[in-house]
């Protein structure tokens, strides 16, 4: 075998950088099934006032027939590719963060392609909560890199599925919907650096407490999602502050001159507290959304960002600090241009 260079190395051509990305579009799905907490509180021996002063959440949504993972991810990404003024067939490549797709294999995004009529690339995202947020900063590095011009980002759960009705700690907090963002070449900085990373010593904090090997012997009827909650409280107070402080520092902004705060839908509290460490102004906006949607994963960040947009609560072309965090553990955080 030879080990000698043929010399043609510097004939290798790559895509050429293309200078700035930014989110071109952003549209989301809310499930039709409207379920309040008075609907739960029975299986699980609570009451309305106990989930809203633990949570905040009022009411979550419940997807039912003809809402699955890839429907509600088209629902989703059209209005994103109308506020983009975009097509399907503009998509050059579609990431979806997804922790609820119920198949190993194929992926969700293939099929989302497939219904918009395209042969982009498409693959899905597993990284639960920091899903989006993690989409967002591969999306920008591939526009910018010049490898698409036009990516379609999904964040999408069902985790109806995988919550059971009796578990005290989960069975108020979960809902099912879809966020989508379109990530398109901008002639100025649309999306700031990505500060992320992950936490695997703590991988049971949030986890799927059946394995589906676990579903085959044990008979199960699905897998759910546990929670210790006061672990995941702690992390997220003490541990998601700094982070989305660093992303401000890395994009150059302060807390001043934004318009907007969204964090993952986690937990009303954890939003308030790390409002409080960051120590945002009072005109800056603060996202709500789990009082009326509950903690969807992968599609809470962008589906809080929709219905601020939607409602005019945040000024498009402004500045908003967007993180996610959750199961993993694993993290991610930006400073975006709101579309």
């Amino acid at each position: 075998m030879s080990t000698t260079s043929k010399g043609f190395a510097s004939a290798l051509q790559s895509a050429p950088a293309t200078g700035h990305a930014r989110i071109a579009g952003i549209g989301g799905y809310r499930p039709r099934r409207v379920v309040p907490n008075s609907e739960l509180v029975e299986a699980i021996n609570s009451s309305d006032e106990w989930i809203r002063e633990r949570s905040g959440i009022i009411e979550r949504r419940f997807a039912g027939e003809g809402e699955s993972v890839i429907d509600m991810s088209v629902m989703a990404a059209e209005p994103a590719l109308e506020m983009a003024g975009l097509k399907g067939s503009d998509i050059d490549a579609i990431l979806v963060a997804t922790i609820s797709w119920p198949y190993q294999t194929p992926a969700a995004a293939p099929l989302i392609a497939e219904r918009f009529g395209t042969d982009a690339m498409a693959i899905d995202l597993s990284a639960a909560c920091a899903g989006y947020c993690h989409g967002i900063a591969l999306a920008n590095d591939m526009v910018r890199g010049g490898s698409a011009e036009n990516v379609l980002v999904v964040g999408v759960e069902r985790l109806s599925d995988f919550t059971s009705r009796d578990d005290r700690g989960t069975a108020f907090i979960f809902g099912d919907g879809a966020g989508a963002a379109v990530i398109s070449r901008s002639e100025t900085p649309g999306i700031g650096p990505t500060i992320w990373g992950s936490d695997g010593e703590k991988w049971d904090a949030i986890s799927q407490t059946d394995s589906w090997i676990d579903v085959r012997e044990k008979g199960l009827d699905w897998p759910h999602i546990g929670m210790q909650g006061q672990t995941v409280f702690r992390w997220a107070v003490w541990g998601m502050a700094p982070v989305a402080q660093r992303a401000l520092d890395a994009a150059g902004v302060t807390v001043d001159q934004l318009d907007a705060f969204v964090p993952h839908q986690a937990n009303v509290r954890i939003v308030e507290a790390m409002a409080k460490k960051l120590n945002l102004p009072p005109d800056v906006a603060i996202a709500r959304d789990i009082a009326y949607t509950g903690n969807t994963s992968a599609a809470s960040v962008p589906l809080a960002m929709e219905r601020m947009v939607r409602h005019g609560e945040i000024p498009r072309g402004g500045l908003a600090l967007q993180i996610g965090f959750g199961a993993g553990l694993s993290y991610a955080a930006q400073v975006v241009v709101i579309p």
